[in-house]
């Protein structure tokens, strides 16, 4: 039997008596249009005389659209090659295998190049640790087109050749002999980079290298450096646990690289009647949260007292509820043996040890070959803020950081930045510390790059540019080699280190076209050259320093995270990610407070929607010792711990940022000792905050109890899939029907046995809600960045988006039971309990359901919208006048109208609207105009090039070939796409497993796109 859970997107649904959720409902389009601004007044429209065509554009289903309708895309014409290159054919693309590793996000790539311009970020599929291609991944491609780049070298402040600036290098190096100078880097994981650094400071002696992470994994670090004589963190694969129980650690997020999504989702499918059990502590709703089992609500304060209960220790002193959860999952834990993991984001040295401890027999931690992609330190990073802030400290270079943006005490740290006698920031924007520093080297983009990386022990991987540089641009490491005497060349110097060490014998050429090489090679990579006497400093193991201050009474406990989108704040200029809405609270275009419910009733916070749906909140101010951030606006969050807050990194970037894009607060002054959790005040500010935020909108909810479909493991197992998994049914002939019964049709079907027949399979359990596919699809298909006030108006261009629903029953048997049991004339909302703290969550991508039975085609006047054989639902550009009747008539609210032109649009400065911005787009898809409604077409140029592709070569299309962009980008396998039509496809056997359901299948749209249902492992034995 299936849940019947009533689930929702907005706690403005949980009232009743919502005027704007009921006009929301009512109403596709919420925004009147000014009709008289665009055709003017009622008198002039009687005395004009219209033609046959005008007629077809004034009397659609809103006559402003038609009026913008009429008005032709511009026209470009295209130049062709004088001497084309041999590598390039124009029309195909070429692609690439390279890495990013830009010190917060690592990757293996595949980067698809047209006529020569990188246009697409994709996996490496031959990458088996690869790191995670995320959103922000995907959307590095965009960053390469920014046009707040650096031309180039700058000598204070102003434009010098290269020459130039290598003699001022020089010459400051040898004034600044025998004083103490920092080389501060962001983690390259990069053995030839730091071969080369070693090189570096042993010419100038003078000269320590420190690594500085902004996101800090220092305890993690440290912890393992104590237990097993390596700076580095512990791999995991979590599908090889029976057991997942976190504490505070967000896994599938952002948590030690974030690259752990795949094989969790392997242990989530309900495969032989078994499937792993995911219990999460945690205080923020995050993406793990959102996918456990059991999550239970706890503050940081709380969380140390779990872990030490999980390891040993006892539960007096917390509450009851949290202690019967630690006591059940304890027990899990060790019914689980050695297929237990227990992983924590505690930011002191004694949690992760406690944490290492504990899995030291597990199979899911690998501790041989761990990560690499994480050597800061703590103390080692603070000695050189204090160094500099003293005087001690003369120069400081920095590369791929940026700390008077990213310090905890950044105004001081600045003020001291700027009396040194030597500074010098390598960068590709002049960002925040760039435009204090004396000496700035304009730097490329790792699509223009080369470079090796080694995420992991044993796995190695190279970078290799994409496209000429852009810009006079210089990488930091041939800047070291020009700069210690070398003749070579950078690419040189790598392939030279490969050579003699990781190849062991292979072949250079095959590692740079696989972009990966598994190789025992033992190599240096970055060693935190510590303090000036040249010893590691490391936090003692015993202290929680960290954590201290959330055990004094008063305030609130502050949970600092990296959110989905902008992570720490690299890609602050990327449209493509500020226009993302964020996975959990669907807000895009800014960081924001989140509170629970309690919390803000006591402080008089309030979230309200306007009468369009739009999102307002309160402000607060918050205060951490000296530090207050002002007018922090505030979302009150489902399933936030109270007493506790939460607040994103890698916001309010201003130096080098487009003004459309300085979005936010910088929250990186509360990041004190780098502990992402701190205890802080908070009181209610004057003034309210506009959100842009999609929560609201496109919304199905009320509109069936098949939206979301969801069981648990138990019922899986024991009952019939008629009971957990049911058809809808109608009447015919007085009697029930099931809907996919041929007598249920009004239709004539389609035959859809000859040739392809395109199918879509979305399985919820594997979903994380990361919004890889959102970026992808994007970068695919030209999706244009209508900016915050757009959004805010219903307006996002988003062929897909991922929406989020909230589900406040008790458990599953419980609420099922209620409902059996109702009395006659109670409805369901008597079983539902609505509150904002126990509560299940569930991520479900919508895009065009490519309907056989597609309502949008019977209502287009000009058969705008039509169906292909092959399954896909068409639109015809060229012929919508757009009337928005297919929208109107779409049940899933997956249709977008180009309210205005925002290509070539000063009114909508994004990428689209500069010539280096538009280099990204991709010539397979067209660039719409206004007045045009789009959608999701399955990516249909990529279907027919396959298919074309296999005819030129006389073979028939082999399963697998077929693919989507947001197939493409899908890590965790929740995507599939293939041929129904071919019985070894994949996407066949989805289509018959039992799990498989249809969107709101009782409407009756045959849709060919279909969801695997959700099943949750409730067991707590």
């Amino acid at each position: 039997m299936s849940s019947n859970k009533k689930y929702w997107k907005s706690v403005e649904e949980l009232n009743e008596d919502s005027a704007t959720v009921k006009s929301l409902k009512d109403n596709e389009f919420v925004t009147e249009i000014p009709t008289d601004e665009f055709l003017g007044d009622e008198e002039t429209l009687k005395s004009s005389s219209t033609t046959r065509r005008d007629f077809l554009k004034y009397v659609g289903f809103t006559t402003a659209a038609a009026t913008l309708a009429a008005c032709e895309g511009p026209v470009v014409k295209s130049i062709p090659y004088v001497i084309q290159p041999d590598e390039i054919v124009p029309g195909v693309p070429n692609y690439y295998a390279s890495t990013i590793a830009d010190g917060f996000d690592f990757a293996n790539v595949l980067v698809k190049t047209r006529e020569g311009r990188p246009i697409k970020i994709e996996k490496n599929d031959l990458a088996v640790n690869g790191g995670s291609v995320n959103a922000r991944v995907h959307a590095s491609v965009l960053s390469l087109y920014d046009k707040n780049r650096l031309p180039g070298p700058l000598l204070d402040g102003a434009g010098v050749s290269w020459a130039e600036f290598d003699t001022a290098v020089a010459q400051k190096m040898n004034e600044m002999s025998g004083k103490d100078m920092v080389l501060l880097t962001q983690t390259f994981a990069s053995p030839s980079t730091s071969k080369l650094i070693s090189e570096f400071t042993a010419k100038y002696p003078n000269v320590r290298h420190v690594v500085y992470d902004t996101v800090s994994s220092s305890a993690a670090l440290d912890a393992f450096q104590n237990k097993y004589g390596m700076r580095a963190l512990p791999d995991y694969d979590f599908s090889k646990a029976d057991v997942i129980v976190s504490v505070g650690a967000d896994f599938l997020g952002d948590w030690q690289g974030g690259s752990y999504s795949k094989g969790y989702a392997q242990g989530r499918m309900p495969k032989n009647g078994k499937m792993s059990r995911h219990i999460q502590f945690e205080a923020n709703l995050s993406l793990t949260g959102a996918k456990a089992d059991k999550r239970v609500l706890s503050t940081p304060s709380q969380q140390l007292q779990i872990l030490k209960a999980l390891t040993g220790g006892s539960t007096s002193g917390l509450p009851e509820n949290i202690a019967e959860a630690v006591n059940a999952a304890k027990a899990q834990l060790r019914k689980a043996g050695g297929k237990a993991l227990l992983v924590t984001n505690l930011p002191d040295v004694a949690s992760q040890t406690m944490a290492l401890d504990f899995n030291a027999d597990s199979a899911a931690m690998d501790t041989d070959k761990p990560l690499l992609i994480s050597q800061g330190s703590n103390a080692e990073v603070m000695n050189v803020v204090n160094g500099v802030i003293s005087g001690s400290i003369k120069g400081l270079i920095s590369v791929g950081v940026d700390p008077v943006y990213s310090l905890p005490n950044n105004v001081e740290f600045a003020e001291a930045y700027q009396n040194l006698e030597m500074s010098l920031a390598f960068g590709m924007k002049q960002d925040a510390t760039a435009s204090l520093a004396k000496m700035v080297a304009a730097t490329p983009h790792y699509l223009e790059s080369w470079g090796d990386a080694q995420f992991k022990k044993g796995s190695f991987s190279l970078m290799q540019p994409t496209i000429r540089p852009l810009f006079n641009t210089r990488q930091f490491q041939d800047c070291l080699l020009k700069w210690t005497g070398s003749s070579q060349k950078y690419y040189d110097y790598i392939k030279e280190t490969w050579n003699s060490t990781i190849l062991e014998g292979g072949s250079w050429n095959k590692a740079l076209e696989a972009g990966v090489l598994a190789s025992n090679a033992e190599v240096t990579m970055e060693a935190v050259n510590a303090s000036a006497e040249g010893s590691a400093t490391m936090e003692d193991s015993t202290s929680d320093a960290a954590l201290s201050s959330l055990f004094e009474e008063g305030g609130y406990e502050m949970t600092l995270y990296t959110s989905t989108g902008l992570g720490d704040g690299q890609q602050a200029n990327n449209p493509w990610l500020q226009e993302f809405p964020d996975p959990i609270t669907r807000a895009s275009w800014d960081n924001y407070l989140t509170v629970s419910q309690k919390d803000a009733k006591d402080l008089g916070l309030v979230n309200e929607n306007v009468s369009n749906g739009a999102l307002n909140g309160s402000y607060v101010n918050v205060t951490l010792g000296n530090v207050v951030l002002k007018n922090v606006p505030v979302i009150i969050q489902p399933g936030q711990a109270v007493g506790s807050v939460g607040l994103a990194l890698g916001y309010g970037k201003t130096a080098a940022i487009q003004e459309e894009m300085q979005t936010g607060l910088n929250a990186y002054p509360l990041y004190q000792n780098f502990s992402n959790v701190q205890k802080v005040g908070i009181e209610k500010a004057s003034g309210m905050h506009e959100f842009a935020c999609v929560q609201l909108q496109s919304t199905m909810a009320g509109r069936s109890n098949d939206i979301i479909k969801d069981t648990t493991l138990e019922v899986f197992n024991s009952k019939d899939v008629k009971e957990w998994n049911a058809v809808p049914v109608v009447d015919y002939d007085h009697a029930p029907i099931e809907v996919r019964d041929k007598n249920a049709d009004l239709w004539s079907p389609f035959d859809t046995s000859i040739g392809h027949h395109f199918n879509l399979s979305i399985d919820l359990n594997a979903c994380t809600g990361c919004g890889a596919c959102v970026i992808a699809c994007h970068a695919e298909n030209n999706v244009p960045v209508v900016g915050k006030d757009e959004v805010r108006k219903f307006r996002d261009m988003h062929w897909l988006r991922i929406d989020r629903y909230y589900s406040a029953g008790d458990t599953f048997q419980e609420e099922i039971e209620k409902y059996e049991n109702l009395p006659a004339f109670d409805s369901y909302e008597a079983v539902e309990n609505p509150n904002y703290e126990t509560l299940e969550v569930a991520f479900q991508p919508v895009m065009c359901q490519h309907c056989n039975h597609a309502p949008c085609e019977t209502v287009c006047p000009v058969a705008a919208t039509s169906h292909g054989r092959q399954g896909q639902n068409h639109m015809a550009y060229n012929r919508c006048v757009g009337t928005r009747y297919c929208a109107n008539n779409c049940p899933y609210k997956v249709r977008r109208f180009n309210w205005f032109l925002y290509n070539e649009n000063d009114e909508f400065d994004y990428n689209m609207n500069n010539d280096l911005g538009r280099m990204v787009l991709n010539p397979d898809v067209v660039v719409r105009s206004r007045g045009v409604m789009e959608k999701c077409s399955l990516c249909i140029q990529m279907t027919q090039k396959t298919i074309l592709d296999a005819k030129r070569e006389g073979r028939p299309v082999k399963d697998g070939e077929f693919s989507t962009a947001c197939v493409n980008a899908c890590e965790t396998g929740a995507m599939v796409f293939g041929d129904i039509n071919d019985s070894e496809a994949e996407v066949l056997e989805k289509k018959e497993d039992d799990r498989m359901y249809y969107l709101l299948e009782s409407v009756g749209t045959k849709p060919n796109v279909f969801y695997q249902m959700i099943v949750r492992n409730t067991n707590e034995a």
